[in-house]
């Protein structure tokens, strides 16, 4: 190890240009890790999701537009596009202390939503990681039509 960093001046001298990519690199993956830790929201697996909606009644409410919820669901989830998503709704004001999770198609969208949602002051917000698209590659039950 002392030889290492005994040479590393050296190295950096002779490859200024792969040292700026590695320390690019490297404070883009800090800088990922320290808002996925302070985000207020966390991530589920279709397995975690399932456990939670199962063992503490979890409200999951999908961001997806109309069309793409009526082509699969999970069961159980309310549908509400997010260009009429408000935290701040009435019925929504009822469950700030109840695990909400909100799911969309891929998992963008959702992460979107979930921010507003620990803005507003829900202390048990999650997002099911990879979306629907998850829940079904994991063999888990789409509910087809409206809900």
């Amino acid at each position: 190890m002392s030889e290492f960093l005994h040479r590393l001046p050296e190295f950096m001298g002779n490859h200024p240009i792969l040292s700026m990519a590695f320390f690019g690199v490297l404070i883009a993956v800090i800088a990922n890790e320290s808002t996925r830790w302070f985000r207020g929201y966390k991530e589920l697996t279709p397995a975690e999701l399932t456990r939670l909606i199962n063992a503490e009644n979890a409200l999951v409410v999908d961001v997806s537009a109309p069309p793409d919820f009526e082509k699969g669901h999970i069961t159980s989830a309310k549908n509400v596009a997010m260009s009429q998503f408000d935290p701040e709704h009435k019925d929504l004001g009822k469950v700030k202390e109840k695990p909400v999770a909100v799911v969309c198609r891929n998992g963008q969208t959702s992460a979107r939503a979930a921010s507003r949602l620990t803005k507003a002051g829900f202390k048990r917000v999650y997002t099911l990681s990879g979306g629907v698209a998850a829940w079904t590659a994991a063999d888990l039950p789409l509910i087809k039509g409206k809900k």
